[in-house]
């Protein structure tokens, strides 16, 4: 018998990676799906072995004795499911971004801390070895002073990407590239960099028939004094070309870059050091923008509900990519410059 048992609402196109994911743990296994599509529903059961299929997840909630349930829906969805999942006294697992907007996150932190449970915020991209290594140099303070860094998300999504789904693209249930595509990205920078000053942006919408933007650039000032630069387009011809974050400091200069962080393609410091060695192994290839990072994040994640180590994220760590798109979103609008917090 397996210790723990997952529920998951939403069987969409990440939901895969958590069940590859849950597969390779033997602590944890998913007993119970829930999607509005009994169909999707049925085939995920059958291709993972999942005992029990629902079209109602509140059904699923009422049913099920769970320990935590994973929530792959649009990201609009996120808080209001968290919540209920949250009320029935079960650990809670949230895709990013956790929420679309700041107000709606607060209230998914505060009914997971009333209701005494966990919070976790999936960024399986930290857990990649490429940005590993980074977070280590940057611990270590190999770079000395961080003057500037870069980070770049061009990527292709076409227009029949978006007209899959009606919520893709819709400020009520997704957002654009920065909220959807990118957050990955404005999560690593603030993992790397610390908290955000002040940010400027410009957004547009340049050629798919979306509500909400295509194409984006937007500038960081961090309380540390460095300034980062993020790019974003779904626009890329004629597909993902690129998914890089690029450090310049004082004793330092490291890309990584790839079509997902995925490879090592600068890695230069004033003074040696064993991560060195282990940077030039680093780079792999993988299956898709999402990386191998799930599965040591469910790692983690069995880890902290059977007492053996303390969350990597939480909701509050997720909290702040939200406030920063959040914050890119104002500026853009305004078109002036917005400080933080907001």
């Amino acid at each position: 018998m397996k210790t723990l048992k997952f529920g998951l609402i939403g069987c969409g196109r990440i939901s895969k990676n958590h069940f590859e994911a849950i597969q390779q743990i033997p602590d944890a296994e998913f007993s119970a799906v829930a999607d509005l599509d009994r169909s999707r529903a049925e085939h995920a059961a059958e291709l993972y072995k999942i005992p029990a299929v629902y079209t109602d997840y509140m059904e699923m909630l009422e049913t099920e004795k769970l320990n935590a349930v994973s929530i792959c829906t649009p990201s609009g969805m996120h808080p209001q499911m968290g919540i209920d999942v949250a009320s029935h006294k079960m650990n809670v697992i949230t895709e990013k971004p956790m929420a679309i907007n700041i107000a709606a996150a607060d209230a998914l932190i505060k009914a997971c801390d009333k209701h005494k449970v966990h919070l976790f915020v999936v960024k399986q991209n930290r857990l990649n070895n490429t940005l590993q290594l980074l977070k280590s140099a940057m611990d270590k303070n190999r770079f000395g002073k961080i003057f500037l860094a870069q980070s770049n998300v061009f990527w292709q999504r076409p227009q029949s990407y978006y007209a899959s789904a009606k919520w893709r693209g819709t400020w009520e249930f997704d957002g654009g590239a920065f909220m959807n595509q990118a957050s990955h990205y404005v999560d690593a920078l603030c993992w790397l960099l610390g908290n955000v000053e002040s940010v400027m942006a410009y957004t547009a919408t340049m050629e798919r028939r979306i509500e909400a933007e295509d194409s984006g650039c937007a500038l960081l000032h961090f309380r540390s004094g460095s300034i980062a630069s993020i790019n974003v387009t779904m626009l890329t011809y004629p597909k993902n070309f690129e998914g890089s974050i690029t450090i310049i400091g004082e004793k330092g200069t490291v890309k990584v870059g790839g079509i997902a962080v995925n490879k090592i393609e600068k890695w230069e410091f004033d003074e040696y050091d064993d991560d060195d060695r282990m940077a030039l192994d680093a780079n792999y290839q993988p299956p898709n923008v999402y990386g191998f990072g799930h599965t040591p994040y469910y790692h983690n994640v069995v880890d902290v509900l059977l007492g053996r180590a303390e969350p990597k994220t939480d909701g509050r760590d997720g909290r702040k990519s939200v406030e920063v798109i959040q914050a890119i979103y104002q500026s853009a609008k305004m078109g002036k410059k917005i400080s933080l917090p907001l």
